[in-house]
Order: C-alpha cells, then sequence, then structure tokens
C-alpha cells in the first residue's frame, strides 16, 4: 500500500494554507486543488476561444477540452464516448430522464436511501409515460442495532424485480449514513432480468473510493467533480449498450451518437473541462494504491469520532456505527436526545473554527421515513476527506463534548 501524508496532501489545497476554517463539510463539495484553480487561470488567460474552428488558439482550446474529457472518462474507467460533462448531478441525471425510452408498461425501482437527484427524475418518468414505481426498502445492516443503520442489499431487492421492471436506481454511498452498498453484486442481481438498467448515484462514493464503472457492471454511474477537489461541474457514464435507449436532447443537425451529442446541451464549461487532468494527476500513476491508502486515513478519522459517539447514551449514530471492514465512507451523522440538530451545530460554531451542517441535505425522504425524524431540523452531519486530521477530529470533540455538557 502506498504511504499516505495528511500534512503532504494539505499543501496541494490553498484554501487549507490561507483560511482558518476547519473543513467537517466536504460532503457538500470538497476544496480544490490548487493545480485545479491554475488551470482554470491558465484556460481563461491564454485559449478562453470557442471550440472546433481552425486558427491556432482554437486547436489549442480544443485539444485541451479534450484531454479533459479523456481524463474524466479513465478517471471511473470509462471511455470518452460513454461520458457526458454538465453543471451538476441533478442536471445529469434529469437530462437522462427526458432521454430514457422505457417500453410501455415499465417498472421503475427506486431507492428511498437516495439522494432527491437520483429519485425525482425517475418519479417525474414515472408519471409522464404511466410506468409503475415500486419502492426499494431498506433492510437493517445489523438488526440488533439500537440505532438506524439501513442498507441497500440484493436480498432486499429481489422481491421486487420483475419481467416488467426496466430500470432500478440506487446510491453507491449514502450523503448521510456514508453507507457503501455493495453496487457490484446490485448490478449483477439487476440484470438477471433481461433489458433491465442500473442508475447508481456516485456522489458520495467517489471522493473516498477509486471508481470502475466497467468492474461494478452499471449501466448509468454519475458523480460529481466539485467534490473530488475539483471544479462545479459533474459527470455521467453510460455504457454503449445503455446508449441505445436513449433519445437526443441535441440539434437535430448533430448527427453524433456519443453521449455528448445526445445530453451534452454545450453545458460543459471549457476552463473547467480542462482542469480535470489535474484531479487525475492528483493521484499518481498508481491511482489503485493511492486510494487503499486514503481508504486507510479516513477510516481512522472516522473511527475517533465514532468511538466517542458511541459512548454517549444521548446520541444516536444514524448509519453504521464502526469504520471497520470497510463499511462505510467518513460521513457521520448523528442526533443527541433533547437537543435540536440546529442548536447543536450552532453552538459548535459559536464555540470554534468547525465548519459542519445540520439538515436533510436532499435525502428527505430517508431522513423523514427511514430515520423517523419528520418533523425535526435533520440530522448533524460531519463529513470528513483525506486532507482532514485526526488532530482535528480530536478538537471538534473536544468542542461537542463542551456543548453537550451544558
Amino acid at each position: 500500500m502506498a504511504s499516505f501524508s495528511a500534512t503532504a496532501a494539505r499543501a496541494k489545497f490553498p484554501a487549507l494554507q490561507q483560511s482558518h476554517q476547519v473543513y467537517f463539510d466536504n460532503a457538500g463539495g470538497s476544496q480544490a486543488l490548487g493545480t485545479v484553480a491554475s488551470s482554470v487561470k491558465d484556460y481563461l488567460e491564454e485559449t478562453n476561444v470557442q471550440l472546433g474552428a481552425s486558427y491556432d488558439i482554437a486547436k489549442q482550446s480544443t485539444e485541451s477540452y479534450g484531454r479533459g474529457l479523456e481524463a474524466a472518462a479513465g478517471f471511473m474507467g470509462a471511455s470518452r464516448d460513454e461520458i457526458v460533462i454538465g453543471p451538476s448531478t441533478t442536471q445529469l441525471f434529469s437530462n437522462l430522464s427526458l432521454v430514457l425510452d422505457l417500453p410501455a408498461g415499465s417498472e421503475i425501482i427506486i431507492s428511498s436511501l437516495d439522494h432527491e437527484a437520483n429519485i425525482s427524475p425517475w418519479v417525474r418518468l414515472a408519471k409522464m409515460h404511466n410506468h409503475k414505481v415500486k419502492w426499494w426498502p431498506a433492510a437493517p445492516a445489523f438488526p440488533t442495532q439500537t440505532s438506524p443503520s439501513p442498507i441497500l442489499t440484493p436480498e432486499n431487492l429481489k422481491p421486487l424485480l420483475s419481467e416488467k421492471t426496466a430500470l432500478v436506481t440506487c446510491t453507491h454511498a449514502s450523503n448521510v449514513l456514508g453507507t457503501i452498498h455493495d453496487v457490484k453484486k446490485i448490478a449483477e442481481t439487476v440484470h438477471t432480468i433481461p433489458g433491465a438498467k442500473l442508475c447508481v448515484d456516485g456522489v458520495a462514493l467517489a471522493p473516498h473510493r477509486e471508481v470502475d464503472v466497467k468492474a461494478l457492471g452499471v449501466d448509468f454511474y454519475a458523480f460529481s467533480w466539485y467534490k473530488v477537489y475539483g471544479p462545479h461541474i459533474a459527470i455521467l457514464y453510460a455504457s454503449r449498450s445503455a446508449q441505445e435507449t436513449l433519445g437526443s436532447l441535441g440539434h437535430y443537425f448533430h448527427t453524433g451518437t456519443n453521449l455528448e451529442t445526445k445530453l451534452g446541451l454545450a453545458s460543459a464549461s471549457y476552463e473547467l473541462v480542462a482542469a480535470l487532468p489535474s484531479i487525475v494527476s492528483y493521484f499518481g500513476p498508481d491511482k489503485s494504491a493511492t486510494w487503499k491508502a486514503i481508504a486507510a486515513h479516513e477510516e481512522k478519522l472516522q473511527d475517533v469520532l465514532l468511538s466517542y459517539l458511541r459512548k454517549r447514551e444521548d446520541v444516536t449514530i444514524h448509519g453504521e456505527r464502526s469504520a471497520d471492514q470497510g463499511l462505510r465512507v467518513p460521513v457521520v451523522s448523528f442526533t443527541v436526545k433533547g437537543k435540536s440538530s440546529r442548536d447543536v451545530v450552532e453552538g459548535i460554531e459559536s464555540r470554534s473554527n468547525f465548519g459542519c451542517r445540520w439538515g436533510h441535505f436532499y435525502s428527505k425522504r430517508m431522513v423523514d421515513d427511514l430515520l423517523g425524524l419528520e418533523g425535526c431540523d435533520g440530522v448533524v452531519r460531519v463529513s470528513m476527506v483525506h486532507y482532514n486530521t485526526v488532530e482535528e477530529v480530536e478538537r471538534y470533540i473536544e468542542v461537542l463534548h463542551e456543548g453537550l455538557s451544558e
């Protein structure tokens, strides 16, 4: 395994050198690499012209944009004609739903654990075309736990499958619970139904683990680069076979058959796409080893926090209570008996420079229905990434302990 140094990693992020803030809201958006910022600046200053023209600067701009697409595709194990860049995962899934052609009378299986970005488009699609929606129930990962820990499994999916199943949607990792789902096995289960497709939201997983869409066997997969140390854009993958079920949002005279032509709508900012190779380079020539080292470091971060929270009888951890065995990413959510989540967060902010958040984080169906927090102000969410340190977590615990002791 490659060695990992949080100190060395932090040096690559200008915001961590310039700000007094401790960033524990990374699931909402990570800090950007300095090389990313420099790339955006260089593009705007040197090659900020329209793509596709024959003059020299236009050629440079087109090549830079192309390198960005190639890097983005390679990052997730795809090819360039299988991806499209857009402003957000929410927008890309919405665009996808507009062109996805499902047989009449299809059934769509939707997970209520998901961020709304991977729910609303499919509910609308079903309503518009009279498809049937089935909600995928989440079973407790460990039924003996006293706190809710819902998880999606092939076993709780199978009873919903039928010959009419056309689409199944789920999240790779919950943006509230941190729970990682076995997407490869889920994909294998979905594909026991001829023609059925699996659409996965990878936003909460991609900052923490390597993504290989071919190894996972998914049909559609999306995540946001601004949560993976880059600019505010997102990427959607669609396999070549899945693309055969798609129409196009493009102009009538655009006859290309790749995903960008079908769904792109010129929404990929050139200067931001040109910065994507900087993210890929950050993980080095052996990115698999780098990701494993990052996962090991992040396991330590969440283990320190979870160990403290488990000892408190007034705290309910929502999600896996342990960081062992790679069951979760370092997104830790909890509630405190007798205290609103908003008051807990604002109490922390009033005493320190920690930035964390409270709420449902667009996973409102899960927070309300599965966690039983409807009518409340959601959970306290502490979301860390590899540039956070054990020392930061320990200081956070001190501040939290002080507030909860009042």
